[in-house]
């Protein structure tokens, strides 16, 4: 979302019906979403559903004014980073400095000017924007160094302490237990090469380095090369890796980035599903859109946790039914690599009985990257 899109949500807040119209009007000519409300009682519940990128407070209203309005607006962690301006015929500075010190970040004086007025909606906006791409550039950077520092490391700690285990007894050891150790080597580098693989397609598109070309893309055939790649591991969990996509099935998306998102969706089933398990893909089509579905019958995923999945900003991740090391930058690629395509993502889940992750892709060249 930018500023030049104009896809703002704002907030109006007044009790009279009149200045909710004037200042609706002006805002309209700019092409900003806006939802309204008549009192205090009313904003604070608009808040808690709609997730709102600016709000204009009334300070003089009945029941419940504008500062105690700003005042719980800011005592609440889901709203307190939505900046806040209150409308006001009070000009004196006690007034100002009280709205300044609850948390405003400006105030407008009635009546209204019309360029003021947008002049100080766009620069909060903005400034809004600013902030959480700031947020996220922070959170993106922590999320690569951890992964650096840590995850990166556990896969060739396996490979270095097992090849030197071989080397210093090899022939001390019987068949089975040099066939056992290789296993675990093995094991080791293709979980360090996958994610290598995110590491370096995450570090691109995070520096704008990756970009969507859409085209006539076959899931049948994505889907197939991607279940030969992964059928050693489900082999060896003994996990059915089912495919009911049938051919000439087919979605308008990047290629590369489909491939992606289908591989890490299977490989992380394949993670979190026991031995003898089910993983199945299927496909539907949904109007204008391509419905895809990983499913499993794995250990499944708490409410609490499947809130996490796709933050960038807080760390999930979970050892594998085999105790595979996870980082959760997997599914932090699908959904970035989804909405590139135009699509959603979401995830269904019940502890101990499995996971179902969908995810939609354009069906045609309505979607232009």
């Amino acid at each position: 979302m930018n500023s030049d899109d104009k896809s703002f949500n704002i907030l109006i807040v007044d009790d009279a019906p009149a200045n909710i119209q004037m200042v609706a009007n002006i805002l309209q000519k700019e092409g900003y979403r806006m939802a309204f409300a008549r009192s205090g009682d009313a904003a604070l519940t608009h808040t808690e559903t709609t997730p709102f990128d600016l709000i204009l407070l009334d300070i003089m209203m009945r029941e419940m004014d504008g500062y105690e309005v700003c005042e719980k607006l800011k005592q609440n962690p889901k709203t307190k980073e939505i900046p806040v301006i209150f409308l006001t015929a009070k000009t004196d500075a006690e007034s100002i400095l009280k709205g300044f010190e609850l948390g405003a970040v400006d105030y407008v004086t009635k009546p209204f000017n019309d360029s003021e007025l947008l002049a100080r909606v766009k620069t909060h906006l903005e400034l809004r924007e600013a902030r959480q791409k700031l947020q996220e550039l922070n959170a993106t950077k922590d999320k690569f160094f951890s992964i650096i520092a840590h995850d990166l490391k556990n896969p060739f700690n396996a490979l270095i302490s097992g090849s030197d285990f071989l080397v210093r007894y090899f022939e001390e050891l019987e068949k089975d237990k040099i066939k056992a150790f290789l296993g675990e080597i093995n094991n080791a580098s293709r979980q360090a090469f996958t994610l290598l693989e995110n590491l370096l397609e995450w570090s691109r598109a995070q520096t704008g380095r990756v970009i969507c070309k859409p085209a006539e893309t076959d899931i049948h055939g994505i889907v197939s090369d991607t279940m030969s790649l992964l059928k050693q591991n489900a082999e060896e969990k003994q996990i059915h890796l089912i495919s009911e996509i049938t051919p000439n099935t087919f979605a308008y998306a990047d290629t590369d980035m489909t491939s992606v998102i289908i591989r890490n969706l299977l490989s992380n089933a394949l993670k979190y599903t026991t031995g003898g398990g089910e993983v199945r893909i299927a496909s539907k089509a949904t109007g204008d859109f391509m419905e895809i579905s990983v499913s499993d019958t794995g250990v499944g995923i708490s409410k609490e946790d499947m809130d996490r999945l796709f933050r960038i900003d807080i760390k999930y991740s979970t050892l594998g039914t085999a105790q595979e090391q996870g980082t959760g930058l997997g599914l932090l690629l699908c959904k970035e690599f989804v909405e590139k395509n135009g699509g959603k993502i979401r995830v269904a889940s019940d502890i101990g009985k499995g996971s179902v992750f969908c995810f939609t892709l354009p069906r045609g060249k309505a979607f232009k990257g």
